[in-house]
């Protein structure tokens, strides 16, 4: 396995926070991975100048040359632009734990990039939303026929693309179409079995507003959430993460119909469980190492 490989289960199990760092500023590679993240991704794409596309490529190539402690993740540029062959020509000899896709327009362009990588078998990470086309793909991933490391979404180059002012109302939360493309984000991923992962979250200072976004989006559903600064990721580790009260409630559950299989529905503490509840508790456990 490559020095920064990753196995399915470690996949599936555990991408509660993946942090982004620029492609072209090298000396904060290894801050990144020792931050706590579950992931680094890396970024050839929005936070890198064309200026400094090449620099990025170069100091990628070499990083991914050495052991690192936690999967790396390289995010490319899109299909529809010059620079996704040279990304690949730069992460293919030393594989990253994953490729993320920007402007992903279904399972097509998961194919797509995938015959690009010459055979190296590298989960993709499709970022969703970004095109108005994209929107009406998202139940194709659960045809793709390429590894799927998950699914995510983005808030900010949707509205660019069809001339909204804003995704946010002045409170913060999401307007009516990004709310939308969200829930699909989520939908698509499940119905793909693989993680949803949450957006990131703006306001680096805000830490209050970051903590409530996390834990709705572990409440609604989603496995793990990108990060843009250091200081969020354990604020998102921790929203991640099951409480020891979530835990032990969930061992009752799987105990109670470990006790009784036959059973559809049984009372616990005097409420009433039945098998939804027995398979959201064995994912919650799941999520917890057990």
């Amino acid at each position: 396995m490559p020095a920064h490989g990753v196995d399915q289960g470690q996949r599936r199990v555990k991408l509660r926070s993946l942090l982004f760092v620029p492609a072209d500023r090298p000396e904060r590679f290894a801050k990144a991975a020792a931050s706590g993240a579950d992931a680094i991704i890396i970024d050839l794409e929005d936070s890198v100048a064309p200026a400094n596309k090449a620099k990025g490529r170069e100091a990628v190539a070499e990083f991914l040359q050495s052991p690192c402690d936690v999967p790396v993740i390289v995010r490319v540029n899109p299909l529809d632009s010059a620079e996704t062959a040279r990304d690949l020509a730069a992460v293919l000899p030393n594989p990253p734990a994953g490729v993320m896709l920007p402007k992903a327009e279904g399972t097509k362009s998961v194919e797509r990039l995938a015959g690009m990588m010459d055979g190296a078998a590298i989960p993709i990470l499709p970022i969703a939303t970004e095109t108005p086309a994209a929107i009406f793909e998202l139940g194709s991933y659960r045809e793709t026929s390429s590894a799927l490391m998950g699914l995510t979404w983005g808030a900010e180059d949707l509205p660019a693309a069809i001339g909204a002012a804003s995704s946010r109302e002045d409170d913060g939360s999401y307007t009516a179409p990004y709310q939308l493309a969200r829930s699909l984000t989520l939908m698509g991923a499940h119905a793909a079995g693989v993680p949803a992962i949450e957006t990131v979250y703006p306001d680096i200072k805000d830490t209050d507003g970051l903590a409530a976004y996390a834990a709705r989006g572990r409440r609604d559903g989603f496995a793990g959430m990108m990060a843009i600064h250091p200081a969020q990721v354990a604020i998102i580790n921790d929203a991640f993460a099951p409480s020891e009260e979530e835990i032990a409630h969930a061992r009752a559950i799987v105990d109670a119909f470990a006790e009784a299989p036959d059973a559809g529905a049984l009372q616990l503490g005097g409420k009433m469980i039945d098998r939804p509840h027995l398979v959201q508790a064995q994912r919650l456990l799941a999520r917890a190492g057990e």
